[in-house]
């Protein structure tokens, strides 16, 4: 990260008391963007935005590059702007795109007519292509690595840096050829829609430092000073504040009311526009659910009056499961050279004359997507047989929810991600990992659960946690799938080249063996990738959708129908996207130009920004009745909910 020591002293007060960060001559330090306090932030804004995560921080930073408006930034976080960014601040830096084929199923299940946006392969691919700048990888890693990859597949002029480390062991070079011995082949395009076999990966890295490229380095360090946009950290949002419903019956988003803690002072700040929530797959179901918004009986459990009755919020919950198959070392790891304790293995500071080693810039990004012919063989076609007809068991006993919608809506899920066994997708993930001293991890993940939870609140107190019950393996399919995978890892582990590094198991071990002792392994074993996604899914609301196309919430705003948008299945992209900072990007992106294009129109004119060095005393509207009547009207409630979006195909 680059240092941000040389801001301190670099703040000055302009004349309206607000604090604005002058860079003056220091180029090399983070730059410029507008933090404030309580005591600072404005009385309204046109677009107030709950969650300064990947999502929130990216359409934050397009809406006031491209539009006159104003635009808060709320974060939750305690410990100051170094939690801006969400996952894409800490997760494992893989970027890696949804297949075409999941993008295409999930898009299918969305109601649309000529006007409705399409959320099509071919669309989010063009808006993922947007926020990247790619780098290809030094060519002595590419050869090493035996990196295969497309850039025309990525974009070239965006925000966030996606490349490849800037050194890399042996053993990585031996991931693909060993797949292709066991009949696994390489993909030679992943970023272009077919991910399925073995590659790896590029990374969200800077090439010019080897640090992390999120969404804070990438939309906020990077900006000039912005007047029109304001970040406001240690600020829980406890609930969105609605007005009279509008002309068709839709409850109108008025504001948004937050505090620094559970006894602190609740601030409102009004909205003109829209409040656009991005909290994930967990935080914004909560963020609704304390509004009023959701399914009625868990808000009355929860003593919060009921705005909107919405069954699908919090429902559909998938995630990604994983199980780690260890072995032996025969050759130096990662690991080994981090605990060596030599210069290879500290992090030094990044400085004209002394630079971080690169050794210290590897991150593993060996990957593969399984389908479920390399899984079953020919069982595969019995297989999804029996999926399809425990379909109708499986909706009475397993969905976590009594609202007929949301079991339809499992009923759809199930259906789709059940087609997918019979077509080139992945089913489960494969990465290498050499982190560990000593020790080689082949690592199977689950892509497709057919097991769905929920997540809810039972509490009226917006700071007390939400809660979490994914029913984790609650359909049989799920386990049986992972368990092929476990027998995949080992097969694989003794092909060669690969079986020259790699030594005696010592994970699940030789003494599990059958069928059996692995599922029992699994229960025991398995963890979360920390995916969960689709609990505000883009699905017609007779689905159990939250959102429609346009990513508005059923029942708020305009009142327009508004599908679930956020991706509800699990696979790569909720169909539960394998991993979500691309697609993520992609659907912010999106999300930027629906809203540009709805408030760019004349009659759509903006709140007037104050100048901070010449301040007005008041502003003039001179907007006319009727523009002011529809701008009214459009005052509805965005939805991204990030992976809360995402259907679980990804």
């Amino acid at each position: 990260m680059r240092s941000s020591h040389c801001l301190i002293s670099n703040v000055q007060t302009a004349s309206d008391g607000r604090s604005y960060h002058n860079l003056g001559s220091f180029t090399d330090t983070l730059a410029a963007r507008n933090y404030v306090s309580e005591r600072t932030v404005r009385d309204s804004y046109d677009f107030i935005v709950a969650g300064g995560g990947l999502a929130g921080l990216t359409i934050a930073s397009r809406l006031t590059e491209r539009l006159n408006v104003t635009v808060l930034v709320l974060e939750a976080g305690q410990t100051g702007d170094a939690v801006l960014g969400g996952s894409s601040a800490i997760n494992g830096m893989y970027y890696v795109r949804p297949s075409k084929v999941e993008i295409d199923a999930w898009n299918a299940l969305l109601d649309s007519d000529n006007t409705s946006p399409s959320w099509g392969w071919d669309t989010l691919h063009s808006s993922m292509m947007k926020s990247e700048v790619f780098t290809p990888p030094k060519s002595d890693v590419q050869s090493m690595a035996k990196i295969r990859f497309n850039p025309a597949s990525y974009g070239s002029t965006g925000n966030v840096h996606v490349s490849y480390p800037g050194f890399m062991y042996n053993v990585i070079g031996d991931w693909t050829p060993s797949l292709e011995s066991i009949g696994i082949p390489s993909a030679t395009d992943p970023a272009g829609g077919q991910n399925t076999g073995g590659f790896v990966s590029a990374l969200s890295i800077n090439p010019a430092n080897w640090t992390r490229s999120y969404s804070k380095s990438a939309f906020i360090d990077a900006l000039p000073p912005r007047r029109n946009l304001d970040i406001l950290v240690s600020a829980t949002v406890t609930r969105i504040i609605f007005g009279d419903a509008n002309s068709k019956g839709g409850k109108i988003a008025t504001g948004v009311e937050f505090a620094a803690s559970e006894l602190g002072a609740r601030t409102v700040v009004k909205v003109n526009k829209e409040v656009i929530v991005t909290g994930g797959a967990l935080g914004s179901p909560k963020i609704l659910m304390h509004s009023g918004v959701g399914p009625k009986d868990t808000l009355d459990a929860a003593g919060i009056p009921l705005v909107s009755e919405l069954p699908g919020v919090g429902q559909h919950l998938q995630d990604h499961l994983a199980v780690p198959v260890n072995f032996k070392s025969k050759v130096e790891t990662a690991g080994d050279i981090e605990a060596s304790g030599s210069d290879f293995s500290t992090n030094k500071p990044v400085t004209n004359s002394q630079k971080q080693p690169l050794t210290m810039s590897f991150v593993n990004s060996a990957i593969a997507y399984i389908n479920a012919t390399t899984l079953f063989g020919n069982d595969v076609a019995t297989f999804s047989s029996g999926i399809a007809n425990a379909r109708d068991s499986s909706a009475s006993s397993l969905v976590p929810s009594q609202y007929p919608e949301v079991i339809e809506g499992y009923n759809s899920l199930y259906l789709a991600t059940q087609s997918f066994l019979e077509q080139d997708v992945g089913q489960v993930e494969m990465l290498l990992s050499i982190n560990a001293q000593g020790i080689i991890t082949i690592q199977a993940a689950l892509q497709h659960p057919y097991s769905q939870g929920r997540v809810y609140i039972n509490s009226s107190s917006p700071f007390d946690p939400i809660v979490i019950d994914p029913q984790y393996f609650s359909h049989p399919a799920d386990i049986i799938i992972l368990r092929q995978g476990v027998k995949l890892a080992r097969k694989l582990s003794q092909a060669a080249p690969i079986s020259a590094a790699i030594g005696v198991e010592t994970s699940p071990g030789a003494d599990i063996s059958t069928d059996e002792q692995i599922e029992s392994w699994i229960r025991n074993m398995a963890s979360t990738e920390f995916h969960p996604q689709a609990t505000c899914s883009m699905l017609p609301k007779g689905l159990g959708g939250v959102v429609n196309s346009e990513l508005q919430v059923y029942g708020l705003g305009i009142g327009n129908p508004m599908y679930e948008l956020l991706m509800p299945r699990s696979s790569l992209f909720h169909l539960q996207l394998m991993y979500l900072s691309a697609p993520t990007y992609g659907l912010a992106e999106k999300v930027s130009d629906i809203l540009e294009a709805l408030y760019s129109t004349p009659t759509n004119t903006m709140t007037p920004i104050p100048d901070p060095g010449n301040p007005a005393p008041s502003q003039v509207n001179t907007e006319k009745n009727a523009a002011s009547r529809l701008s009214r009207e459009l005052v509805a409630m965005i939805v991204i909910l990030v992976c809360g979006v995402l259907v679980s195909w990804m």
